[in-house]
């Protein structure tokens, strides 16, 4: 028989369906006809090419599909003798959890903040089109194991056998998943090859993940982790409430480089931290500040890594603000945690909803929702204590962790909170809550190139809030690592006009209460507030120097 000449020209794979199907279809015509008889004889016969075909081609148990192979296991023998490296939170918080982890029995560094250096050598291993945070983290990684090797004199087989790196995956709507096949990638293209990274699974068995890998999730665990994490939060966000309004620049820096000693040396000793606070609150305390300067209040919202990361990641942007004039409100860790909290709740929720055609499936999923939905509720309202009680011995008066509940109704006209992701709905709650109650002049959603959640939140979603909202001075950037130019002229922009709305407050607030500035400035000083301990105006309207004002001249 001679073969048409499309099928000659077919790829072995479609051959090999192709027949198949064909053979199939004369099967089901009757054998009476004829039409039939010669469609079943062509059939056999383009089914036993395909036969020889696979056999010939190897393909009889069909295409073999990649897989990466795991990491191999980390036994608890072998905690003593490994050094476990993380990073990419904050350097207060990186430095917290290595004291935390180090006080239970754990060799653990935290790699330094990640540089254009680093995001240039993440380039040149990893693939091509990643996210930045990919490049950053990789590269930074890189950039420790060649000092070990090429400064330190370290062996390569040495270097392999007695670091892991920890770090987090999870499935969702970006590339995030795939970062993990990124570093070990990168690892092996530099000479690396065999170096173990651990990922921890947010939605999957992490206990067993951890137990494979030497790693004790123990309560012990968690709640040192818990106060590293809490303590980085409050430290911070007192850092950047104090540093805009100091009078001797520098002071607040060299402040809380006391403060991060004072921590690191308490969660290290597993003494109180609390107490370490309070001498934290002593040390902040001292530094002297002018709140009646009137300043742009910038809120920085957007993708996880992009928005907390404090170096080249997004180009410096809290001490660029800072430079500018402007006042910063960070996302803090804890009201991710409690997002995430909030994820699991609903999602329990929904589950309970769910008719119960698969039985097993159904209750493995939902069994007993109420206790579930009773515990979730129960961890986050000890959570909003535990941070409510740090910020209280720090001094920390005045600030309200975000309520997801809220976060949610807000948003649910642009975006449904059941699309899990990223910040997921919490990001267009923020940019209306933050309207709403006037809390900046300004929101920034920062997130890397091609960031697929993010990008559609605040490219997409956040222009109809905008519309709804006009008094939104909202300003969506986009990281890259080499275009800082044109992301700080965007910023400035947008900052002249916040700055404009903060001036014109103060001046409202100083007319209101019959005043000049001098006048003003002279009842600060009579009252000297905040020498003793830090204070910070309680919350009024968006500018704290209007917020200082009112407190100045109302009741005392």
């Amino acid at each position: 028989m001679v073969m048409p000449e499309t099928e000659r020209s077919a790829s072995p794979a479609l051959r090999a369906t192709a027949p198949t199907q064909t053979r199939q279809a004369a099967e089901a015509v009757p054998a009476g006809d004829a039409p039939a008889g010669l469609a079943r004889e062509l059939g056999e016969e383009f089914g036993a090419f395909a036969d020889a075909e696979r056999r010939r081609l190897g393909l009889e148990r069909g295409p073999a599909h990649w897989q990466e192979a795991p990491p191999p296991a980390l036994g608890p023998e072998a905690r003593s003798r490994t050094t476990l490296l993380f990073g990419g939170l904050t350097a207060m918080h990186d430095a917290f959890i290595e004291a935390a982890m180090a006080a239970q029995g754990y060799r653990v560094k935290a790699l330094e903040c990640p540089t254009n250096e680093a995001h240039q050598l993440g380039k040149e291993f990893g693939n091509r089109a990643q996210c930045n945070p990919t490049y950053f983290t990789s590269g930074n990684l890189l950039r420790h194991l060649m000092r070990l090797r090429d400064e330190e004199g370290w062996r390569t087989e040495d270097i392999i056998d007695r670091h892991v790196f920890i770090t987090f995956s999870a499935c969702g709507p970006c590339r995030f998943g795939t970062y993990v096949t990124e570093y070990r990638k990168a690892l092996r293209d530099a000479g690396f090859e065999g170096f173990r990274v651990v990922p921890l699974e947010k939605r999957v068995d992490i206990g067993a993940q951890a137990r494979e890998n030497g790693l004790a999730l123990t309560p012990r665990f968690y709640l040192g982790f818990l106060k590293a994490v809490i303590a980085g939060d409050v430290v911070n966000a007192m850092g950047y409430r104090i540093r805009p309004y100091e009078v001797v620049p520098g002071a607040t820096d060299a402040a809380l480089a006391r403060c991060k000693a004072i921590v690191c040396d308490a969660l290290s000793r597993k003494t109180s931290v609390r107490r370490a606070l309070r001498r934290c609150r002593r040390e902040l305390g001292a530094v002297k500040v002018d709140y009646l300067r009137p300043k742009p209040k910038v809120s920085i919202i957007g993708e996880f890594w992009a928005m907390t990361t404090e170096g080249d990641g997004n180009y410096g942007l809290q001490r660029f603000l800072e430079a500018e004039g402007a006042e910063c409100e960070v996302q803090l860790l804890t009201a991710w945690i409690l997002y995430e909290v909030w994820c699991l709740r609903s999602r329990t929720l929904q589950r309970m909803m769910l008719r119960r055609r698969a039985e097993d499936k159904h209750r493995r999923d939902s069994a007993r929702p109420l206790t579930a939905l009773f515990a979730l509720r129960l961890t986050s309202a000890l959570l909003k204590r535990w941070f409510n009680a740090y910020a209280r011995a720090l001094g920390l008066t005045g600030y309200r962790l975000p309520d997801m509940d809220e976060l949610a109704r807000l948003s649910r006209d642009w975006y449904p909170s059941e699309l899990y992701g990223g910040e997921g709905h919490m990001e267009v709650g923020k940019v209306v809550d933050i309207v709403r109650k006037e809390k900046a002049h300004m929101v920034i959603s920062v997130k890397p190139f091609g960031c697929m959640p993010s990008s559609g939140v605040s490219d997409g979603v956040q222009s109809l809030v905008t519309a709804r909202y006009p008094d939104a001075n909202f300003c969506p950037v986009e990281t890259s690592g080499d275009a800082a130019v044109s992301v700080y002229s965007r910023i400035q922009m947008v900052l002249f006009k916040a700055r404009a709305r903060a001036q014109a407050e103060f001046e409202t607030m100083l007319a209101g209460a019959g005043l000049s500035a001098g006048r003003v400035t002279t009842l600060a000083a009579r009252r000297r507030r905040g020498r003793t301990r830090p204070h910070y105006p309680s919350h009024v309207t968006a500018c704290t120097g209007a917020n200082a004002v009112h407190e100045l001249v109302g009741p005392r």
